[in-house]
């Protein structure tokens, strides 16, 4: 069925009155929010910075590689995941303004072409912007960082180059591995499922480790990651290299005998209370292609449902309670972040059928993902929206319905008077740079 939007449809009705609805309100925007991505966009230089090598013929080209990475990063922290969205929303002012463009932006098949005409530097570029965006937010050198390492499935969307059945995950799925240093974001890499899940950590470690100790050489970094990456070779070389690790590593039973002891105390301790137990200790162990012993905590708890012991090896000092409980478990906000990828801004759509274009798709949303980052992080302190969601940040003050005004002296943005959030709005559009 063809429907016609300029027709005048009644809805309902409210009291006496009919309540009908057309397309005929001319320039409005819903997404008046965008201009704040601009801000941050302009404030960090992140597209800016990433270089593209664009081999169209300059003089036939409408739209600049640049312009269509920015309108794709926008559009996905505005909440458009399709490429087939951008059919109607290249006529959007706002997203035009945001991208600095006065005419129409790219359409879906220009856009298309874009992202299955990257290559691999482009996809090196993007990671080298995030890691430079993140030592820019640093006012003096930090005495510590820690870099968190995690791996996620991503399913795949049907016959795809790197499509491969996970047994863990129990479906056909890629498996990106993501980095994070708080709340930035360091590296993205898209990955076959068919691999050793710790596959490339090294790589990005030495690189990472080089590239922030040629910044700050005297600054102490912290490798942070769950079982999947336990490798005796990272740990030799971070040994030499003087770089900090606490790691999960996988019970088996040597391990499990040389804990026994706690494991069975926690055990007795749960007998006499009535309620868990939770015992930790440390002890040395070697498996048998280390080198040498190295220290493992031990966590002994034992609830109603039976006895939970854990373990992780670090070549870090302190009480082992401490490592544990407040450095080894908060690596689970590296798990809420990968979330905030995904669910939010659509890491996972990748459909694509070569690679190159769905690790870029992962780039772009990574992209996104920094930018609302970097507003949070220089407007949103000491708000309602401080440790917000993406999603929320995103509906809370970018999704703002607005008139759009346009002549050839200036563009007016008519904001709605029922947004709650306008106080808000001025604050971040002025710690952002706005006059």
């Amino acid at each position: 069925m063809t429907l016609c939007t300029t027709k005048t449809i009644e809805i309902t009705r409210c009291k006496r009155r009919k309540v009908q609805v057309n397309f005929n309100g001319g320039e409005i925007t819903s997404d008046a929010g965008a201009l704040l991505l601009k801000l941050a966009d302009k404030k960090t230089g992140l597209t800016k910075r990433i270089a593209i090598n664009d081999q169209r013929c300059q003089g036939k080209i409408d739209h600049g590689a640049s312009d269509l990475l920015r309108q794709r990063v926008y559009a996905l922290a505005l909440g458009y995941e399709d490429l087939n969205d951008h059919t109607t929303l290249r006529k959007d002012t706002v997203i035009q303004t945001a991208v600095g463009s006065d005419k129409g932006l790219a359409s879906s098949s220009t856009l298309c072409r874009f992202e299955n005409a990257a290559d691999r530097q482009l996809c090196w570029n993007i990671n080298k912007a995030f890691v430079e965006v993140f030592i820019e937010s640093f006012k003096k050198p930090p005495q510590e960082i820690i870099l968190d390492f995690d791996a996620t499935d991503d399913p795949v969307h049907g016959e795809q180059i790197g499509r491969f059945f996970h047994g863990y995950y129990k479906h056909y799925c890629f498996l990106p591995l993501y980095v994070f240093c708080g709340k930035h974001l360091l590296a993205a890499y898209l990955r076959p499922s068919n691999i050793d899940p710790a596959y490339g950590a090294w790589s990005i470690l030495k690189l990472l480790s080089a590239r922030l100790r040629e910044v700050w050489p005297k600054v102490k970094i912290i490798f942070r990651v769950d079982s999947g990456f336990c490798r005796h070779l990272m740990m030799n070389w971070c040994d030499k290299n003087n770089i900090g690790y606490i790691i999960g590593i996988a019970r088996n039973a040597r391990i499990e005998q040389l804990a026994k002891p706690l494991i069975q105390k926690a055990k007795e301790q749960f007998e006499v209370e009535g309620k868990k137990q939770r015992l930790f200790g440390d002890m040395r162990y070697a498996a048998d292609t280390w080198k040498y012993e190295r220290r493992l905590v031990v966590k002994a708890e034992h609830t109603a449902k039976g006895r939970n012991p854990r373990f992780i090896v670090t070549n870090l000092p302190g009480n082992s309670q401490r490592l544990y409980e407040k450095l080894y478990c908060a690596r689970g906000e590296a798990e809420n972040m990968i979330k905030a990828q995904q669910l939010d801004l659509f890491a996972d759509r990748t459909s694509c059928m070569n690679w190159v274009p769905n690790q870029l798709r992962m780039l772009l949303s990574g992209l996104a993902y920094t930018l609302i980052e970097t507003i949070r992080r220089l407007s949103l302190k000491n708000t309602d929206l401080e440790k917000a969601s993406c999603g929320t940040i995103r509906l809370k003050i970018f999704k703002i319905g607005a008139i759009v005004l346009k002549n050839t002296r200036r563009i007016q943005l008519l904001l709605s008077s029922a947004y709650p959030y306008q106080k808000m709005f001025y604050k971040i559009s002025y710690l952002l740079g706005a006059t």
